[in-house]
This record gives C-alpha cells, sequence and structure tokens, in this order.
C-alpha cells in the first residue's frame, strides 16, 4: 500500500517531535527500566506499578506524537490516537484492580524473548536505526509508537497466561500496522515488530501447551 507521504515528511516528524520534547526521551526510557524492574521484583503491588508505566507511556505517544505531530502528516494519526488511548486505559484499568496479571517471567523462555525484546526496544530499535542513517533528531526514538510496542509486547511476553487477551490485541494491530514502514519507507528497525507479535504467539502457546501437559500428567499420577 503506498503511503500518503514521503520518507523525508516521515523523518521529519520525528525531527520535529525530538526537538520539542527534549529531554523527556530520556525520561521515558527511565520509566521503562523502572517498568523492568518491577516486573522482576515481583511483589504483587509492583506489578500494578508496571501497568501504571505502560498507561503512562501509551498516553504520552497518542497525546505527544500522535496527536501533537504525526497529525500535521497525516489524519490517520487521529484513530492511531484513539487505539492508543485505548490501550493507554486498559493498563490504566489493571493498575488500578488488583487481579493476578504477573509480568514476572513465567519460564526461562519467556525471559530470554521477552527480555530480548525489551533490549532492542530500549538499544537495539536506535542501534540499528543509526546504522541506517537515521540520526538524532530525525530518527524514532523510545516514546513514539514502534519501539514503545516492541517494548510492551516483551513485558506482555514475561506476562505469559496471566496476561489477558484484551491487552495483546491493540499491539499486535499496530504490529501490523509498523510492517507498511519497514516495506514502504525502508524503516528496517521495524521490523522487529511483526517479529515481536509472532514471538507473543509462539511463546504463549508454548506455555500453555506445557501447562496443559503438566496437567494431564498431575491427573495421571
Amino acid at each position: 500500500m503506498r503511503l500518503p507521504f514521503t520518507v523525508e515528511e516521515f523523518l521529519a516528524v520525528f525531527g520535529q517531535y525530538n526537538e520539542a520534547v527534549w529531554p523527556a526521551q530520556w525520561v521515558l526510557v527511565g520509566s521503562a527500566i523502572a517498568a523492568v524492574i518491577f516486573a522482576l521484583r515481583g511483589h504483587a503491588a509492583d506489578h500494578r506499578q508496571v501497568n501504571a508505566i505502560l498507561a503512562l507511556l501509551w498516553l504520552w505517544v497518542a497525546a505527544a506524537y500522535h496527536l501533537a505531530f504525526f497529525r500535521n502528516l497525516t489524519a490517520t494519526a487521529i484513530p492511531f490516537a484513539v487505539a492508543f488511548t485505548a490501550q493507554a486505559v486498559l493498563f490504566g484499568w489493571f493498575a488500578w484492580r488488583p487481579g493476578r496479571l504477573d509480568y514476572g517471567p513465567r519460564t526461562s523462555l519467556h525471559r530470554a524473548v521477552g527480555g530480548g525484546l525489551i533490549a532492542y526496544a530500549l538499544i537495539g530499535y536506535p542501534a540499528v536505526g543509526f546504522a541506517l542513517g537515521h540520526r538524532f533528531p530525525d530518527a524514532p526514538t523510545f516514546g513514539v509508537p514502534c519501539p514503545t510496542t516492541i517494548f510492551t509486547i516483551g513485558l506482555l511476553i514475561w506476562g505469559g497466561t496471566t496476561v489477558p487477551t484484551r491487552l495483546v490485541v491493540i499491539p499486535v494491530l499496530w504490529a501490523i500496522v509498523g510492517i507498511s514502514a519497514t516495506v514502504n519507507l525502508g524503516m528496517a528497525e521495524d521490523i522487529g515488530l511483526p517479529i515481536a507479535a509472532l514471538l507473543l504467539f509462539v511463546t504463549t502457546r508454548t506455555f500453555a501447551h506445557q501447562r496443559r501437559s503438566a496437567v494431564l500428567q498431575a491427573r495421571l499420577h
């Protein structure tokens, strides 16, 4: 599908955004690191903190990126902002309401895969972009849609089967949207989006299969 703007126009939006919000990018990265620490500590209240941070990150993308800057390039930024706001509300709901949602990695597989995606979102994504010639400020930084979504999927993989389906839908849909940027705009760093969505599906299915097998074995004994 042909996009209604050029790669130069697309990257220019990042430049406008980055210059306007600087140094908020570092605050966003710090918040992401705090979410990882809370997830790994594993206390009941910590998981609510993870949800609160994710809610703020997704609301930031909706307001500070989509509505404030990307909307000047394309009207599709408005439904994108609505979707990111909806995801923020979902995370906010789970931050406010205690439940079974647990971001502590369930298995070594979940820890490795989710951790890899988190590291890619925070370190690998900007490194790949830099190698491709996407230099600050005209480059995506953490706190814009794609790296934020990859980071979120990494945490959702850590949560495994404790994560309700409704928390997964919008990140996966955005991963599909991100394919267009990879193909049409040469944003090769965004290839992490469909890969993240695929890994979320595979690891969730693997964990569910292992859980069913364990239940069956327990019944047989």
